[in-house]
């Protein structure tokens, strides 16, 4: 008998367990079927050059989108320490060091297509974000949108790390998920929470792991402070309010801390 459950409120996919074995995942939007079709083609290479497991996407027969891989174990880590740090360090590393063109070839954004999708992010930015702040951050955040746009580019980026996709069971790294957004791009934007929001012995051991410079480390808080930008346009796109909201208060505390 097939066991059907929900798994997971993600913005861009729905996701539910199968059987407790198997997760399937359907596009929440028409963007994001090409998302899905290019984890079908990137993760089953990618996937044996990294130290964690990973979701390996298969497409399911019909009509409409949907794919199907085996559940990574675990779950979103808690409280991330400092072997927690050591194991994403290993990660990121691997993973940052994958062949760009071996990347590109089976499926991954360029580094041009990268550029366009920057561009027009900061565009929109631009246009429905900054009018929200207050007068005294406008001019601010404008600068940051559009230093974004000349950050350098030329590795595989997971392009949207946070603490829910990086897995933990027993104590120790089990996985890592979601890579619709993996592009060619600034790998600094993989480093961006796990160096500004995580706990201080957990950014020390993954920037000693990882080999961290001055230079990528300040590019990582450039997308650190640009994080919630995307939370206030995604609830503008839904017509959500609280997620604007909220949204807005982070870019404000994030614009502030950077300019006291």
């Amino acid at each position: 008998m097939t066991i059907l459950s929900d798994f997971s409120g993600g913005w861009d996919s729905e996701a539910r367990l199968v059987d407790g074995r198997w997760v399937e995942r359907r596009p929440r939007r028409p963007e994001v079927e090409r998302q899905l079709c290019m984890e079908t083609r990137l993760m089953p290479w990618l996937a044996p050059q990294l130290p964690l497991p990973v979701p390996v996407p298969h497409r399911l027969p019909g009509a409409s989108l949907a794919v199907r891989h085996v559940l990574v174990p675990g779950g979103p880590v808690a409280r991330p320490r400092a072997r927690h740090g050591h194991g994403l360090g290993r990660f990121l590393r691997a993973l940052h060091a994958v062949s760009p063109t071996g990347a590109v070839r089976h499926g991954a954004p360029s580094d041009r297509e990268a550029a366009r999708v920057r561009a027009t992010t900061a565009d929109d930015f631009l246009a429905r974000v900054v009018p929200l702040l207050p007068v005294e951050l406008r001019a601010p955040g404008r600068a940051l949108v559009e230093e974004s746009t000349s950050c350098p580019a030329g590795r595989l980026a997971h392009g949207d790390l946070g603490p829910e996709h990086m897995l933990a069971d027993g104590g120790v790294l089990s996985g890592v998920i979601d890579f619709g957004d993996a592009h060619i791009g600034d790998p600094a934007i993989d480093l961006a929470w796990a160096l500004h929001g995580t706990p201080r012995a957990f950014a020390a051991a993954l920037a000693a792991e990882y080999g961290v410079t001055p230079e990528l480390r300040a590019r990582s808080l450039l997308w650190h402070r640009l994080g919630p930008w995307h939370e206030v346009t995604h609830g503008l796109d839904t017509e959500d309010p609280a997620t604007v909201r909220t949204g807005v208060a982070g870019v404000c505390h994030r614009l502030a801390a950077g300019t006291a």
